[in-house]
């Protein structure tokens, strides 16, 4: 490739040899299959080994010393060069015929169709090009493979980025269609593109140079960095410094193109393998970072600053151990913080371990939050026990926040860096969280694989047969829920329970079931369950807003209505069941008003002031002695502060109701009256018949309380 080699001596003395018509033979090159000749005002005969496209300096050269074209038994003292006619057509070469539209070329130039053979992929590139091009070739293939910019052949020496090149097309400017092209006024672009490039550098015309390709007309423009790492001759020195450029500007996939291809010359040089590295880890996939480090210290064990970035990688990922050994042998190039940051982490590791054995789990949440802080935050065990925690602590969302939020490293690369037995664990708790959260498919997968990392593991023996029988069970549940089998999908659900008691979406389909079939008070349990290790699980919450709204609880229906709104504003159902609460709770409230005036008036029109029919009562035996010699009771527990209206309605209701005794405990004289008695909520009512509690009604609802009254006198 320098500049002695037999190309560059032979093209050297090429127009010499045309003009004054040498009598000895020379070695001839084949023409550029992508080069075009320059326009020929003056019709001067060229001599074909030298292609205008050729680059002047340090650019790529392709010799044909074996062409078919000497072996015509011709001596070259007798060739005579014709001059080409005014009216000549070039013949169109091999590679341009499977196109669609085939202009014809400029009617002042000729030109022999040359030999061709397929390469590679069933590219067609012209006979002997296979020196330092087919090499290229290589290269474009395996970077096309790994999806990198789509390049293309210009010709047998140039290469180019499919797409325009140049400062006049920036990305996001029109692309211009590639399919086809104006061949009539080539040569004359040809004239000017020589004079403009320089060096083997591409001119900036607007036109596209080379071979055509199609390509889809959305595709995004690629970047340039590989087209000049091809400038460079293939030194992997100078692909290394535009790879460092490209890493210093932030262009961290267009830097790990240019240290691959470098490694791909030079696959045993430390430093390529470490820049490599940074890339990688720039990017964020540290498990590659690790292996091309280890791969760098394996060609130079001395290779400080590869120990140096090998030591940061490992206590990132939770290894304190491996940070401190390759923190001393980075030498100079050592950071005295890794080596701080690896002993806290280590601290908080053996903590957890600790920990954990004695089921303490906000003592390992606590210790996995240190750990995390201290320097391992691209750990995937510290994240996932701190799942687990999480779990144990029945906080599920935080647990799938936790796991969403943590390193997602590839399954094969966390085995081979974490081993089997430590991949397994990872997976066991991935598909312990998926379960809760309701993604049983995958937590089945995640189970599976774990089993296979692991098959003697009885832990994860377990969790593989907890999460089949889930996902079994609210398969058949919802089987069964859709035949309107109300009740032997309640069955079903509750099968899977007995796996997981706390999972969110099994208790959430049971209270459906139960609302189904009018029990109302076993579906807000259920609900509530949910809710409670799941506080933002919206689906539960609707459903309990529902079951509300069917036992006339509005107040708790509006609480409900009015979180499910903030969280989706256009929900015209829950605005409509908001709507109607609020309607249901204005009626009550204009109902208990009217009904406090009456007694008022009442109490009022009652000029005897003595005979107050509510007795107080404030020992148990007077209470004994009042609910048995009565047959129907009613008792007002309260406090003393509670509103006096309740007093006032129960005397309202003693002048209808004369049979019947109503009494009251202030239960702040009387505390061993309301723990004897049961009393959940001030104010209450308790109905008694002949000394023995019957019912009880909230202090708030009069109308089941008079209704109640009628239903036992009747």
């Amino acid at each position: 490739m320098g500049d002695a080699s037999p190309e560059k001596r032979s093209s050297g003395c090429s127009l010499l040899g045309a003009v004054f018509r040498r009598k000895h033979g020379w070695p001839r090159r084949s023409t550029s299959t992508g080069s075009v000749r320059s326009a020929n005002p003056n019709n001067l005969t060229r001599n074909p080994s030298t292609p205008s496209s050729r680059r002047k300096q340090g650019g790529f050269v392709e010799g044909a010393p074996n062409s078919p074209q000497r072996d015509n038994g011709v001596s070259h003292k007798d060739r005579i060069i014709a001059r080409p006619g005014q009216n000549h057509v070039r013949a169109l070469p091999a590679y341009r015929k499977p196109q669609q539209t085939a202009p014809a070329y400029n009617q002042n130039s000729q030109i022999a169709a040359q030999p061709v053979h397929v390469y590679g992929q069933g590219k067609k590139v012209p006979f002997g090009s296979t020196g330092i091009s087919g090499e290229l070739e290589s290269m474009f293939e395996d970077h096309r493979s790994k999806g990198g910019g789509k390049m293309v052949r210009a010709s047998s020496g140039n290469v180019m980025l499919q797409g325009n090149l140049g400062n006049l097309r920036q990305p996001g400017a029109t692309t211009t269609q590639t399919n086809s092209h104006d061949y009539q006024s080539r040569n004359a672009k040809e004239g000017q593109r020589s004079t403009a490039s320089n060096n083997g550098k591409y001119s900036t015309t607007s036109g596209v140079m080379g071979n055509v390709v199609k390509r889809q007309n959305n595709e995004p423009e690629k970047s340039p960095s590989l087209c000049r790492a091809l400038s460079t001759r293939m030194d992997p020195e100078q692909l290394k410094i535009l790879g460092n450029e490209d890493y210093k500007n932030g262009n961290f996939e267009e830097a790990l193109a240019l240290y691959d291809a470098a490694i791909s010359i030079d696959p045993n040089k430390a430093a390529y393998r470490s820049n490599k590295s940074a890339a990688l880890t720039a990017l964020g996939r540290l498990l590659d970072a690790v292996l091309e480090c280890r791969e760098a210290i394996r060609i130079d064990p001395f290779y400080q600053r590869a120990h140096n970035r090998l030591a940061i990688l490992n206590l990132k990922l939770g290894d304190p151990e491996k940070a401190m050994y390759h923190f001393k042998h980075a030498g100079a190039e050592s950071d005295p913080e890794v080596l701080h940051k690896a002993k806290n982490v280590k601290v908080h590791l053996n903590k957890c371990t600790e920990a954990k054995k004695k089921f303490n789990w906000n003592a390992l949440l606590n210790e996995c939050n240190l750990a995390i802080a201290a320097g391992a935050d691209s750990a995937p065990q510290i994240f996932a026990l701190k799942a687990e925690s999480l779990l144990r602590l029945n906080k599920h969302e935080d647990a799938d926040v936790t796991m969403r939020h943590g390193p997602n490293f590839d399954v094969d690369d966390c085995t081979k860096y974490f081993g089997p037995i430590g991949n397994a664990t990872l997976l066991v708790i991935r598909a312990q969280v998926n379960m809760v959260i309701g993604r049983f498919d995958d937590a089945v997968t995640a189970a599976q694989l774990a089993s296979k990392l692991d098959s003697n593991n009885k832990e994860v023996n377990m969790v593989v047969r907890k999460t089949k029988g889930v996902a079994m069970a609210r398969s058949k549940g919802n089987e069964l829920f859709k035949q309107e089998r109300y009740s032997e999908a309640c069955i079903a659900y509750g099968e899977g329970l007995n796996y997981d008691p706390h999972n969110s979406i099994l208790l959430c389909n049971r209270a459906a079931c139960r609302s189904k079939l009018g029990q109302y008070e076993q579906a807000l349990k259920d609900c509530n369950a949910a809710l409670s290790v799941r506080p933002n699980f919206i689906k539960a919450r609707l459903r309990r807003a529902d079951i509300y709204t069917k036992m006339q609880m509005w107040e708790n229906c509006i609480q409900d209505c009015k979180v499910l709104i903030k969280e989706n504003p256009n929900n015209e159902e829950v605005s409509k069941m908001l709507n109607d609460a609020q309607a249901h709770m204005k009626r009550r409230r204009e109902s208990q008003e009217c009904r406090d005036m009456r007694i008022i008036d009442d109490v009022n029109s009652d000029n005897n002031d003595d005979a107050s029919v509510v007795v107080v009562v404030s020992n148990s035996e007077s209470f004994k002695d009042y609910t048995i010699s009565h047959e129907i009771s009613v008792v007002l527990f309260s406090n003393k502060q509670d509103d006096k209206s309740i007093t006032l309605f129960l005397e309202q209701l003693s002048n209808r109701y004369p049979s019947v005794k109503f009494l009251k405990v202030e239960v702040e004289d009387c505390p061993e009256l309301e723990e004897s008695e049961g009393v959940d909520s001030l104010p209450s009512f308790k109905l008694y018949k002949n000394g023995s509690r019957t019912k009880e009604i909230s202090g708030n609802d009069y109308d089941l309380l008079e209704s109640t009254i009628k239903l036992y006198m009747s």
